[in-house]
């Protein structure tokens, strides 16, 4: 199926709406048409394929570049400015990319000749191209590596059409108003803040840009611009009500909900949002689904208190018998870069395997358990380690703590606790904690101080270098 570039359409039904602002300009939708087709005339100068790689933070710049690449009917390769020069390197030649634009300020000395600095990018001259005017569902839009907790990163397809299904839902969850502007924190090189872009093409609607988090610029925006809706972490909404509560600033009046991912939030965070008014709808997704494709609504945000929701519109979800999370969506990603049937491999009768374990209550709405390829046996028992996590960072002195499985004649495994405190462990302080609040089976039966816990370039925490010291 095909449908009219989404940039066009906009430019021509939506001209004078603004589609980006980063604080400092504005950009109406056919302004961004306008500057898409001369950065589409400068990528055909270069002769550089169908992908273009793109490095960079949150800036308008970044945003423009991704327009084009798109609206040229090219595919965008986005990588973390995170990852090391071996990690960068392996993804650049793993998508064979002729050329990786990187905004100046990341330029680094180990990269070749097929990375091109944004102003070295702007000295190209060049007479503007005209845009694809269609694109197919089918077609690759972008291109993301996952985070590769347990090995190499995979780069996920994500089509046209995935994205379009995406963004459907979304709307169909949130709703949608002709005064939405979406305030847009999260990185747009990860999905959380990419799809906003892509809401935004659809939806012809503002995207308000911000190049990192920075708790008191963000609560100036919320209260004295019309932002509607803003994508939050955990982490960002706590920072954000700790600073309401010494500021006593309230949101201006549009502001329509927070929309919290990574993870779902405690009840004195639910209740101080519920207190001061601010809707918070929590999600569950992935980079394969192209962002949300469960969701729960603010008003069942405490009585559904460690839901994720339900399935949206297009979804359709079940567990297995090992109660994994099963899933059937339009949005979900054809496969992996250079890894013919990777996705087949994580299929079961056309239900793609999350690798997550939940559980439904009687009204069917999704709890996360864990991980399976983290979950512990302990005697026939199934620990989380995100279970036990989630009790011990309630223990004051704890900074970070990470749970894996070591191997044990008797039990077969057995949790053991790696912790980031700025104090010396006291392990039977620690043990009897967790005999309060969890089932005896579940509570680490070792507390290890750790510097700091190894994670990848997207904060994920590496746990199988925590069992390989287990075994050193």
């Amino acid at each position: 199926m095909q449908t009219e570039n989404w940039l066009l359409k906009q430019a021509r039904t939506n001209p004078d709406h603004v589609a980006i602002d980063d604080g400092t300009r504005r950009l109406t939708f056919r302004q961004v048409k306008n500057r898409a087709g001369q950065i589409a005339g400068q990528l055909d100068q270069l002769k550089i394929g169908s992908k273009v790689g793109l490095l960079s933070g949150n800036n308008l710049q970044a945003y423009l570049l991704a327009m084009a690449i798109l609206a040229s009917g090219r595919t965008i390769v986005w990588l973390n400015w995170r990852l090391s020069d071996e990690e960068l390197a392996r993804q650049i030649a793993d998508s064979q990319l002729n050329l990786c634009l990187v905004s100046d300020e990341l330029r680094r000395h180990s990269m070749d000749q097929r990375s091109m600095t944004f102003s070295q990018f702007q000295r190209i001259l060049a007479e503007p191209a005209q845009l694809v005017p269609t694109f197919d569902s089918d077609q690759i839009a972008s291109i993301m590596y996952t985070s590769g907790t347990t090995g190499q990163p995979k780069g996920v397809l994500q089509s046209f059409g995935n994205h379009f299904y995406s963004a459907i839902s979304s709307a169909l969850n949130l709703g949608l108003t002709k005064h939405d502007e979406w305030l847009c924190v999260a990185p747009i090189f990860h999905i959380s803040g990419f799809s906003i872009l892509m809401r935004s093409l659809i939806y012809g609607m503002t995207v308000r840009l911000v190049d990192k988090f920075r708790t008191p610029a963000v609560e100036e925006i919320l209260v004295n611009e019309p932002v509607t809706i803003m994508s939050v972490v955990p982490f960002m909404l706590k920072k954000l009500l700790t600073h309401q509560q010494e500021s006593h600033h309230h949101y201006q009046h549009a502001f329509r909900c927070m929309l919290l991912g990574g993870g779902t939030t405690e009840r004195p965070v639910l209740e101080q949002c519920q207190k001061l008014g601010i809707p918070v709808v929590q999600c569950y997704g992935m980079t394969e689904t192209c962002s949300q494709i469960v969701a729960l609504s603010a008003n069942d945000a405490l009585t559904k208190l460690g839901s994720v929701g339900q399935p949206l519109f297009t979804t359709q979800l079940k567990l297995s018998q090992q109660n994994e999370v099963l899933l059937k969506t339009p949005a979900l990603s054809p496969g992996y870069l250079n890894m013919k049937g990777k996705l087949a491999s994580k299929m079961s009768d056309g239900w793609y395997r999350t690798g997550d374990v939940g559980h439904l209550d009687s009204d069917g709405y999704l709890y996360i358990d864990g991980r399976l390829d983290e979950m512990i046996i302990s005697g026939g028992e199934n620990i989380f380690p995100a279970e036990v996590e989630a009790v011990y960072q309630q223990f004051p002195t704890i900074d970070e703590i990470a749970v894996v499985g070591q191997a044990d004649a008797e039990w077969g495994a057995r949790p053991v606790a790696f912790v980031v405190s700025q104090h010396s462990l006291n392990s039977a302080k620690l043990i009897d904690y967790g005999r309060q609040h969890l089932a005896h089976y579940k509570v680490p039966v070792k507390f290890i101080a750790i510097d700091h816990l190894p994670k990848n370039a997207s904060g994920k925490v590496q746990r199988y270098l925590l069992r390989q010291q287990l075994t050193n």
